[in-house]
């Protein structure tokens, strides 16, 4: 078969331009792209050799749209999120194989949730997955009167109708750094805050609690913090200047903690010889072989699996009230933390 331009004119490949490759009608085209029955296998496979030849790719979405179901989960994330990037990975990993695909709309600094989340209900997303919202419970509820919602990583004060809910049990997460840390010897740590983000009041108050249980509620110690590696690095600063300089700290996050790392690397403050860090997500900055962050580790893929899996289920037909799965964290040691000196 003599060679012809995949797209003469610069435009996606069509079905009629395939027809015209294959030397076959259009219809027979679509027969074969839909995997129905009516062409011969020789027919079958000279149609498909065709369409690799020209590059074509079936309009996947437009198909599903035209059946009336997009099939497409929205999930909303933050772009500067490290654990929102691996949860995302595992979101893919969930919903493929069930059959759904998957669009994403980002939270930037210029680019807030609600219009993240129109953008995905533009797209005809059946169902939404917000990771770390922050929201008011109000706007919540508005969106799961409209469709199926799943909120990751972040507990609710008060239940909503038809809001699902996946998250760690932070609070307890706190408390496994800290016994960690008093098991080593450290008595003197610090918190460092993630103030307003999900999560930070429940890490803060295991954090207290613990400190508490092991007699060591005169040195709690809590500073302003926040998710990025900018407020940890401002944190860290502020700790370098306090006399006597704590022996530990527990930063909010993993990106939290890398801006620590930095300041106390630019300083000279060995860590972890002179000061423990520990952080929170086991993203993958923690794993990096430059950082080896002592971390609070939350099951990326079970949290990723079960949000995935809450929204088909209400896709599909389940109609039992909306519930909360709470996932227990695990401490993960690694370089970062060491007994005092």
């Amino acid at each position: 078969m003599p060679e012809t331009p995949a797209a003469p004119d610069g435009k996606r490949p069509t079905l009629a331009d395939v027809a015209a490759r294959a030397g076959v009608s259009t219809a027979l085209v679509s027969i074969v792209m839909r995997d129905a029955k009516g062409a011969s296998a020789a027919t079958r496979e000279r149609v498909l050799q065709a369409a690799r030849d020209i590059g074509y790719r079936p309009d996947a979405r437009a198909r599903l749209l035209r059946s009336r179901r997009s099939r497409l989960l929205g999930v909303q994330l933050g772009l500067q999120h490290p654990f929102h990037a691996d949860l995302v990975e595992g979101i893919y990993a969930a919903a493929e194989p069930a059959g759904y695909q998957i669009a994403l709309s980002a939270v930037t600094a210029g680019r807030g949730e609600h219009r993240a989340v129109e953008t995905l209900l533009d797209d005809r997303c059946e169902a939404l997955i917000l990771l770390g919202p922050q929201a008011p419970a109000k706007r919540l509820a508005e969106l799961a009167r409209q469709l199926p919602v799943v909120s990751v990583a972040r507990r609710l004060r008060s239940p909503i109708p038809g809001l699902e809910v996946v998250r760690t049990a932070d609070d307890e997460g706190a408390r496994q750094a800290v016994d960690h840390l008093v098991a080593l010897g450290h008595r003197d740590i610090a918190h460092i805050d993630g103030g307003r983000a999900p999560g930070a009041a429940d890490r803060r108050r295991g954090y207290r609690t613990a400190m508490n249980r092991h007699g060591l509620g005169e040195h709690i110690r809590i500073l302003p913090g926040g998710l990025t590696e900018e407020e940890g690095a401002e944190a860290a600063r502020a700790l370098a200047a306090t006399h006597p300089r704590p022996t530990a700290v527990l930063a909010f996050n993993d990106q939290c903690a890398t801006g620590v790392l930095d300041i106390f690397l630019r300083n000279g403050t060995a860590v972890p010889d002179d000061v423990s860090v520990v952080g929170f997500d086991d993203s993958h900055l923690a794993r990096l072989a430059h950082i080896d962050l002592t971390t609070v580790g939350q099951d990326i893929s079970r949290l990723a699996h079960l949000a995935v899996g809450r929204a088909i289920a209400r896709l599909e037909g389940d109609e039992t009230p909306a519930g909360e799965d709470v996932i227990a964290p695990r401490l993960i040691v690694r370089g970062t933390s060491a007994p005092p000196r």
